[in-house]
């Protein structure tokens, strides 16, 4: 399905990464997967066709030039970008969900620390990608985020904001690449995952966790030629069948 198509996932090394990663290896698709271990790296993606594992931080500018410069010299170009990397609130609240503490008991570098993962470090890859996928004349971008509930949440600074100005990056990119061949849209589970990033033991009995897998379907659709021209848009993934229904309707 995916044959011939070049794709970088960041933070591919678990969690929604790994499953996204897996199941556009699975379909196809010659992936790069990132993680901020080389060696890591390498491990998870000699479990996946193809596959290769690059070290990247995308905090840091001198890591991401390394690691996209390398990607796109040994996939021959990137045909799509999957911006996944981050981190959650256990960093800075390992008891967030029981014990929410207010943005100003938040030390100074622990916001810091999540703001540079998960807005930043998009923000970084999609600008050393970019110029790359408009020289070669077209290009996805897939930018990850979450639900807009966890983005004005009562205790979740610094994820909360994190999330919402990639989000907000991700719509301005998109306006900035209209018409350019490079298209940009967003992609969430809907709800909490099973990624470590929640405390399980924290949650209520009849609250079940989203599995991972959950992304493969839509990634895959997203970097197939059935969705050429898509652009701008925000694809829940526990939606996604209403979604790709709904779109057939208006296209008739």
């Amino acid at each position: 399905m995916l044959d011939a198509r070049k794709v970088l996932v960041t933070g591919g090394t678990s969690g929604l990464g790994l499953a996204m990663a897996t199941d556009l290896a699975n379909a196809g698709a010659t992936v790069v997967l990132t993680g901020r271990s080389e060696e890591r790296a390498r491990e998870v993606a000699a479990g996946l066709p193809g596959a290769i594992g690059v070290e990247l931080d995308v905090r840091d500018e001198a890591s991401v030039a390394r690691a996209v410069a390398r990607a796109w010299s040994e996939l021959g170009g990137i045909d799509m970008l999957v911006n996944n990397a981050g981190i959650g609130m256990r960093t800075v609240n390992p008891r967030f969900l029981t014990d929410p503490e207010g943005f100003w008991t938040v030390p100074a570098d622990g916001f810091r620390a999540v703001i540079e993962t998960n807005l930043t470090g998009y923000f970084l890859v999609a600008r050393e990608v970019t110029p790359r996928m408009l020289a070669a004349g077209h290009g996805r971008i897939v930018n990850i985020s979450m639900n807009h509930a966890t983005m004005r949440r009562a205790g979740f600074v610094p994820y909360g904001p994190s999330r919402a100005g990639a989000e907000a990056l991700s719509r301005i990119m998109a306006a900035d690449l209209a018409g350019s061949g490079v298209t940009v849209n967003l992609l969430l589970p809907g709800g909490a995952t099973v990624t470590g990033m929640v405390p399980v033991e924290d949650l209520p009995a009849d609250h079940a966790l989203i599995d991972p897998a959950v992304m493969g379907p839509p990634v895959v659709w997203l970097a197939s030629a059935e969705a050429a021209g898509v652009h701008d848009e925000r694809i829940v993934a526990i939606e996604f069948d209403d979604w790709l229904r709904q779109r057939a309707r208006r296209a008739v």
